[in-house]
């Protein structure tokens, strides 16, 4: 039976104001006859969707019938692939050799009028002062923009009765002793602190593991409606270094917000 790729993502609150801890994890399912993207409400394919590999520099289209090629041996570790078409929510998924061993089938779904699209393109934050032994280290091939990444941006309104939630699409590269305890990381001498995410100043969350579709409550007294808005990620801290700062090297890509039901 065909279906699609599953998002399953664990949400752990550990402070007790504005703060949680996101543990995200992907369950890969929903493989086929070959590569397609398909509409994950009718099942329908999808056409003339971009399926890029950032770190690859590798970008196609599917065609009419949704279908798609991707070069299996390009995957040699993780690696984030990202699928945009518009009038969809921005969409990426971590793969690896093993994923792309058979075809996949990605179901994407369409965007709402709340919806708001905060950044696209991939990051990699930190000092670009990382072991081989990094979680994904052999697939990082941006150079690190530093240790945080900001963003302002707009709300028009909140719907009534919804929440809105910071979406963090996919996370490689977090060497956090979670990250380290899943096998994420390899590094068996040290971890690092979480990566923090800020809104408006305040902040609302930690990035603890590698992960997709990682799903972060805004809290309502934080937003600013019809007017700025800003959402800061930082990088966690190698807590075993004393000498100097050494931050975790990690990439991160599609950052959006959606309104969820409460």
């Amino acid at each position: 039976m065909r279906g699609f790729i599953v998002i399953i993502v664990f949400i752990f609150s550990v402070f007790p104001v504005f703060s949680a801890a996101i543990n995200g994890n992907v369950e890969k399912s929903g493989y086929g006859d070959y590569n397609q993207v398909i509409d994950s409400k009718s099942g329908n394919p999808v056409g003339n969707a971009d399926v890029t590999l950032p770190a690859k520099g590798y970008r196609t289209k599917t065609d009419a019938n949704g279908k798609f090629n991707l070069d299996s041996k390009k995957i040699t570790a993780p690696t984030i692939m990202s699928v945009d078409k518009d009038g969809y929510k921005p969409f990426s998924v971590t793969i690896d050799e093993k994923t792309m061993s058979k075809p996949i089938v990605i179901g994407i779904e369409k965007s709402s009028p709340h919806d708001i699209v905060i950044d696209k393109d991939m990051y990699h934050l930190g000092d670009d002062n990382f072991s081989e032994n990094s979680a994904n280290a052999s697939d990082f091939k941006m150079k690190a923009i530093g240790p945080f990444f900001t963003k302002s941006f707009k709300i028009k309104s909140v719907p009534q009765n919804e929440c809105l939630y910071l979406i963090v699409g996919s996370v490689i590269g977090l060497d956090t002793q979670m990250a380290r305890d899943l096998g994420q990381s390899k590094v068996r001498t040290a971890y690092s602190s979480p990566a923090e995410v800020f809104f408006n100043g305040s902040k609302i969350a930690d990035l603890k593991v590698n992960g997709d579709n990682q799903q972060i409550k805004i809290p309502s007294s934080l937003i600013r409606p019809s007017s700025n808005n800003q959402v800061t990620i930082k990088a966690g801290r190698n807590l075993f270094q004393a000498a100097y700062i050494d931050y975790d090297d990690f990439e991160f890509m599609n950052l959006y917000i959606e309104a969820q039901g409460e």
